[in-house]
Parts: structure tokens; sequence; C-alpha cells
């Protein structure tokens, strides 16, 4: 088995927490950021010589370029750079505040696209490696009470296809990670919540609030098998550019693709229209 060295931001709980036990379980190197480094006491005890933990704010974007500057300098070559920090903000788009706006936007969009241009100039240099993006199938498909985090995917969807097509030439690899619904703290524990209005109660806007509740069914994914898929499919050249993982997230998408793709052949003429005649 080839032994590969990691960095992985939000290693604290979620798919990051079972990405770096899984790796460090099969003798993998591991350099995971978190905001409390409390939290993975644990790792860092067990495996002393392979896990390196380090405190990083995601909207700090000088603390993340210092933070990929060191982690190449200290162990040379990385092969894989995941992007997995982020949250979830739940409320209709009136209910938000500028902060919260502010915040998810940082935290989600602004710091994965710093950490990412940070690590290209040094994963051009050494020849290749891999860049994981871990969004959602939100980054697809929206619902109503989920508008600055479908923001957030959908834009560092754009931007990641955009830079896979740029640094394909020198080898580096770019995968977005699309999970379905997950049985993590992202749903149960971490999902942050606007200050709700009553003029939106009983609207598809607060329809979120039965799908946090796990007295109302558990999401079906399993993050054990989700990250041992996201870790295969670093072995995969060239790089698949998206992987959606979920029965439920999978068929959500296609058929919202499907719709699309629709709704744009209905628009032919109108588009054409636009066009300056042919002998124009």
């Amino acid at each position: 088995m080839t032994v590969r060295t990691w960095l992985i931001t939000g290693v604290s709980s979620g798919f990051g927490r079972e990405l770096t036990s899984q790796l460090l379980g099969r003798g993998d190197r591991v350099i995971g950021t978190v905001r409390d480094t409390s939290k993975i006491a644990d790792l860092t005890v067990r495996y002393p010589d392979t896990f390196i933990p380090e405190e990083l704010e995601m909207t700090d974007r000088s603390a993340v370029r210092r933070l990929v500057e060191r982690a190449f300098s200290q162990l040379g070559r990385i092969d894989a750079i995941v992007s997995n920090a982020g949250y979830g903000l739940f409320g209709a788009a009136e209910e938000l505040s500028d902060d919260q706006v502010e915040d998810i936007l940082a935290t989600n969009l602004a710091g994965p696209i710093t950490l990412i241009r940070a690590a290209l100039p040094h994963l051009r240099n050494q020849g290749g490696g891999r860049i994981i993006q871990i969004s959602s199938y939100g980054g697809q498909v929206a619902f109503p009470g989920n508008s600055l985090y479908h923001a957030t995917k959908w834009g560092i969807e754009g931007f990641c296809e955009a830079v896979a097509q740029e640094v394909a030439p020198f080898g580096v690899g770019v995968t977005i990670v699309e999970p379905g619904g997950a049985r993590t703290e992202f749903r149960y524990g971490s999902a942050r919540i606007a200050d709700l209005m009553p003029e939106y109660d009983n609207t598809p806007a607060h329809a979120f609030q039965r799908m946090l509740d796990p007295a109302n069914g558990l999401a079906p994914g399993d993050p054990a098998r989700m990250a041992s898929r996201i870790i295969g499919s670093v072995g995969i050249d060239p790089a698949p550019l998206r992987m959606i993982l979920g029965s439920q997230a999978l068929e959500s998408t296609i058929s919202t693709l499907r719709q699309r793709i629709s709704d744009f052949e209905q628009q032919t003429s109108l588009a054409a229209s636009t066009d300056f005649p042919p002998s124009g």
C-alpha cells in the first residue's frame, strides 16, 4: 500500500475526523487542522509520529497561507489537500444577519479558495498531487432555507471546476465530493440556525427544522463508507472531477439536472434570437 501525506482541514468531527482516523489507521501521515486541538487530543496521543495537529481559523486567510507554507516546508511533499472545513447555515435569506452571511462566505468559500491557491505552486513544483474539495449535492441542488450554504457550495464548485482545467497539465488532479445526508455532526450538532421569523413558519423555508431533528429519522449516509470512497479516489487516474456519495443524493441531482436541461432546451429559439443575423 502506498503511504501518502495528507493535509486536511476541519478534522475535529464529521468527514474530517473520519478521514483522518482511517488514514492514520492505515499508516499515512496527516496534518489536521482544527480550531481547538483539545478535540483531537486522542489522535495526537495515539499517532504521535504520523499525526500533526494544527490550530487554524479558516476565516483568517493569512493564517491559512502560513499553514500551507509551514506544512510543505516541514514535510517536503504533500500528496493530497482535503478542503473539508465548513458548516451549514439554515434559515430564509431574510432571516440571516449580515454577520452570518459574511462568516459563512469567509469559512465555506473564501477560506477554501485561499487554501487551494496557496497549495497550487507547491503541488505544481512537486510534479503532481490531488486536491479534494468537500462540497455537497447542495452544490447542484438547492433547497429553501439553505440559500447562503448553497451560495458557498455552488461558488466553490465553479472555482474548483475551472482550477481543475488549469492545473491538469501539471499532473494535479481536482475532485469535488458531493455527499448526501450523512450521520455526522454537520447535521446533528454543528448546524447554525438564523433568528427565525414567525412569518416563515409553516412555509418551505422552515422545512429544514424537521430534517435537523433526529426524531424524524436519521440521514442514510454512512460517514465511514463515504470517507473510504474519498480516500480511494486519490488512487484513480485521471482524478474524477465529481463524486456523488449517497443514492438519494445521486437521484436528486440527476432529477434536478434533467429538469434544468429540459428548461434550457425549450429556450433554443429565444437564445438564437439574440444573435446577430448570419450575414451581420
